[in-house]
Order: C-alpha cells, then sequence, then structure tokens
C-alpha cells in the first residue's frame, strides 16, 4: 500500500507546494508510482504542472464532497508515473460543507483508501491553515513533513502546528508520525539562514532532514512553464536538492 505523506505547515511561502510537487517527481523518477493530491483551494500544485483548474471536470471536491469515484478525478501529469487529483476554486467551500458532514475529519482518509494500492506514494499539498482541509490531511496521513524556511520567524507557529498534530494523533489518526522537517529557502550567505538551521537540528534531533533546498530562482520559475524542477531545469542546485530529499524519503522506508 502506498505511504501516504502531507507536507504541511500553516504558515505560507515556506515552499510547501514547490517541495510537494518536486519530491514527487523525483520519487516517480526513482521507479515510484506516485499520486499528488492538491488540497489547498488555490490549485497551485495544479496549475504548476501545467493543469489549468477551469478546464478539469472532476476535482478533488467531487471526490471529497461530490461522492465521485476517485479514479475519475485522477489526472495524468508529463512525467511517467506521476499523477494528481487537482484541485479548483470549489475546493475553498469544502471547509464549510464538511463541517455538517458525518465523520467529516474522514472523508479524504476514505477517498485516498479507494486508490491506495495503486501507488507506492501519495503525497498531499495541504493549505497554509490549519482547517478541516487540513486536517482530512493529516487523517489520511501515515507521515508528515513540514517545510520550513530559514529565516528569523522560521520556528514561529511551529508550537501550534506540532499541537495540532499531536490532538490529530491522540484522537483521530494514532498512527500519525512526523517524518521531519526540510529546510527551504536557504540562501548560505545568509549569517542568520544558518543559525536557523543550527537551531532547528537542535530542538528537533533526528528529525531534520540533510538535505537543504536553497533559494533559487530556478524553483520559482518552473511552475510558471507549467513543469517540475526536473523537467525544467534538472541540473541546478534546487533540483539536485529535490531529489536528494526524494531519496532520503525513500530510504525511511
Amino acid at each position: 500500500m502506498a505511504k501516504i505523506i502531507s507536507f504541511i505547515n500553516q504558515k505560507g511561502g515556506v515552499g510547501k507546494t514547490t517541495s510537494s510537487v518536486n519530491v514527487s517527481s523525483y520519487l516517480s523518477q526513482a521507479g515510484k508510482f506516485v499520486l499528488l493530491v492538491d488540497l489547498d483551494p488555490q490549485g497551485n500544485a495544479t496549475s504548476g504542472l501545467g493543469i489549468d483548474p477551469r478546464t478539469v471536470k472532476n476535482s478533488l471536491y467531487s471526490a471529497m464532497i461530490g461522492n465521485l469515484s476517485v479514479k475519475d478525478s485522477i489526472v495524468e501529469t508529463k512525467e511517467k508515473g506521476f499523477d494528481i487529483i487537482p484541485a479548483t476554486a470549489d475546493l475553498a467551500g469544502a471547509n464549510i460543507d464538511l463541517v455538517e458532514m458525518e465523520n467529516r475529519e474522514y472523508r479524504l482518509y476514505d477517498v485516498l483508501r479507494q486508490v491506495r494500492t495503486d501507488y507506492d506514494y501519495i503525497i498531499i499539498d495541504s493549505p497554509p491553515s490549519l482547517g478541516l482541509l487540513t486536517i482530512n490531511g493529516l487523517v489520511a496521513s501515515d507521515s508528515v513533513i513540514i517545510p520550513v524556511q530559514a529565516e528569523y520567524y522560521a520556528l514561529e507557529g511551529l508550537g501550534q502546528l506540532l499541537e495540532t498534530i499531536n490532538l490529530v494523533k491522540d484522537n483521530l489518526q494514532p498512527n500519525l508520525g512526523i517524518m521531519g522537517s526540510v529546510v527551504t529557502l536557504y540562501d548560505k550567505r545568509n549569517r542568520l539562514a544558518r543559525q536557523v538551521v543550527r537551531e532547528m537540528r537542535q530542538h528537533f534531533p533526528g528529525k531534520v532532514f540533510d538535505s537543504i533546498i536553497p533559494r533559487n530562482v530556478r524553483l520559482a520559475e518552473a511552475p510558471s512553464f507549467g513543469q517540475s524542477i526536473s523537467l525544467f531545469d534538472g541540473f541546478n542546485s534546487g533540483a539536485r536538492a529535490y531529489k536528494a530529499l526524494a531519496n532520503e524519503i525513500i530510504g525511511l522506508e
């Protein structure tokens, strides 16, 4: 069965979607069958892979709220062995729709169990919030990866996030674990960035990935061309970092 991993941080702009897309890409290049779930109503993972949300007939919303078979919502990407369940604007209403639903925290859990045996990895790109969509992502997951930006306020909010993860573990998903955190948007010339990395490794020993994602223009450009970094420019430092991160994740199996 697929290993289900959520990339989560309630702060925006920390490289969560970039990490979800590019880790999925490199996992598929390593011979794994990968499904990326765009759980963010902004749909950046969807558009970043060259899929226009306005042309999507069946989305994640269709499966979670509309009770459509999830297999009808899966779209193939440009990369072999790499599929996505796209997000469209209607997913923004899911937090309201879910409130009145029975077993509302398990909607995504039930959806992904329909296809779990079809993939090696299911990667969830969570929205930058701790609402019901994010809770659904956590309940559906085996593990969590927390992207943390290498800046002054990097550790701010992590306490609340870890508390939410523990609450989900205690009450909804006892098998949920933290795979680790990954440092993103790192500038090695910046003394503060180096200090953040040291503090993270001090506070979370054994839970910080060795791979560090640099601040990289090509990583920022790739989504505008509808491509992962491996297709857009597989030889730059950002591409090498995400390939190394994917290999670390595989090594944790």
